[in-house]
């Protein structure tokens, strides 16, 4: 049993990244990674979850929810940083439990960030489907009902239209098999798109604001924060702090700079500016787009509805602005799924290289030196998910996910600090112990107030993901063995 909690050594990481991954170049600047974490983060979570969290949960105070998972998400950040410039190898929060909490642990790490990446994927990927059913419709184009939702979810289409639960979601479907088969081809984004996909996301959301400002009607923020119906998460400050944990989906991506960190030209200053550069400026404007939202249209109306911002804008006199707002969200959504499928592969990969999952996750394309395998059983996996699953399941499945990644990050720079004080670190977080105990109890919180469906799928996840390892990982480890 003691094989469980042996770690990597500091040295082997670093040895290894050396040897792995050599071939890749530092290009990336600090001002770099902020436009990559900008680029990662903006996605389903404002354009879409923000409507649900509003609606569901906490009313025009959604606003007061993305402070409060802002601020979960900034004390986890913070341990994010250290790690970062400490241990500047790919792999993200995977690699970093394997260096603080052992094997076991990197493995449950490794395992619920298939909950953060690629459910995260498909998340994005059905409200890229909305916004592609909207934009199809302003063309006098419509798909067959049962073809654009999920059996278990009803779906109100621009005009007005309720559809009652169909067969699969095939847009969504569609979006992600057509990136995942871009992924094994090779294909990635240059900073310089990166940035220019990241200027055009901003720029919708600037946009949204400046133009919808003038428009809003205060009678929609009264009462700010709307009476509890009685029932825990259904507005009030439960509702709030349920809706903090639906709308702490919106900043999943800071964490994904920390997968750049080999291929950054100065990691131990470089990837704290990213890292908390992207999420400040984030949250400055997903307050500010709330806002906004909840004042052009009584919060009710977003209930079910995956495209808010459509809905919301659709109230303006820009009317013909509308298309060009959802071909830019589009153009933002692929690149969120694509970061996000990148980003499980890689995870995947790292892990069979470790020998915690078979070779199949490992093997590399001899033309495109890719790992198409795993991005073939990631395009059946996630479209699966995108297909048939509600994006509210979805967005609760994705955020229990990512709460656990960051409570694991937050305790294991406690951890670091104990066994490896000496260690060389860029950036140091502030104010430990303080930091990261409050990243654990705030994240905990925010868990805590997701439904007990959440929790009952998390449970059933990690069950399976510790099968596997004790009938498979623990007997392959390379570390182990």
């Amino acid at each position: 049993m003691s094989n469980l909690w042996k770690t990597k050594s500091y040295e082997r990481l670093m040895a290894e990244a050396a040897d792995d991954e050599k071939g890749l170049k530092r290009t990336l600047s600090a001002g770099a990674l902020i436009a990559l974490g900008i680029g990662a983060i903006i996605g389903a979570g404002l354009f879409s979850l923000t409507g649900i969290a509003a609606a569901e949960h906490a009313g025009p105070a959604v606003t007061i929810s993305f402070v409060v998972a802002a601020i979960g998400c900034a004390f986890a950040g913070l341990c994010y940083a250290e790690f970062a410039s400490m241990i500047p190898v790919a792999g993200s929060a995977y690699t970093y439990s394997y260096a603080t909490m052992g094997e076991f642990m990197a493995w449950i790490i490794g395992w619920d960030l298939v909950l953060e990446y690629a459910l995260g994927a498909a998340t994005v990927g059905v409200s890229w489907s909305r916004y592609f059913l909207e934009l199809l419709n302003k063309f006098g184009i419509y798909l067959p009902p049962e073809l654009i939702c999920s059996p278990w979810e009803t779906l109100r289409l621009g005009d007005g239209t309720v559809i009652e639960g169909g067969i699969i979601n095939l847009p969504a479907v569609f979006i992600v098999s057509l990136l995942s088969l871009v992924l094994i081809r090779g294909m990635r984004e240059s900073s310089g798109i990166n940035n220019i996909l990241v200027i055009l996301k901003v720029a919708v959301v600037i946009v949204f604001i400046a133009l919808g400002w003038a428009y809003m009607n205060p009678d929609n923020h009264i009462p700010y924060i709307p009476e509890n119906q009685g029932e825990f998460g259904k507005f009030g400050w439960s509702g709030i702090a349920m809706g903090a944990a639906t709308v702490f989906f919106a900043f999943i991506g800071f964490d994904a700079v920390s997968t750049a960190a080999q291929e950054t030209k100065n990691p131990q200053k470089g990837m704290p500016i990213g890292i908390l550069g992207s999420l400040v400026i984030c949250t400055i404007l997903y307050v500010l787009f709330s806002h906004v939202m909840t004042g052009l249209l009584p919060y009710q109306e977003f209930a079910n509805d995956a495209k808010p911002a459509a809905t919301a804008f659709a109230q303006t006199p820009y009317g013909f602005l509308q298309t060009a707002l959802i071909v830019a969200i589009l153009a933002g959504y692929t690149s969120v799924i694509l970061v996000m499928l990148m980003g499980q592969s890689r995870v995947f990969y790292s892990m069979s290289r470790d020998g915690l999952l078979p070779k199949f996750f490992g093997e590399v394309h001899p033309k495109f030196r890719t790992p198409w395998k795993t991005n073939i059983f990631f395009l059946f996996f996630v479209s699966l998910f995108a297909g048939f699953v509600p994006i509210s399941d979805l967005g609760h499945m994705v955020s229990i996910g990512t709460l656990l990644a960051f409570v694991l990050v937050s305790i294991g720079v406690l951890v670091m600090r104990k066994t490896q004080p000496n260690a060389p670190r860029g950036f140091r977080t502030p104010w430990v112990p303080f930091v990261p105990i409050m990243g654990v109890l705030v994240c905990v919180g925010l868990m805590l107030s997701l439904p007990g469906e959440s929790w009952l799928r998390l449970l059933a996840w990690m069950a399976l993901g510790v099968l596997i390892y004790f009938v498979y990982s623990k007997k392959n480890s390379k570390l182990n063995s």
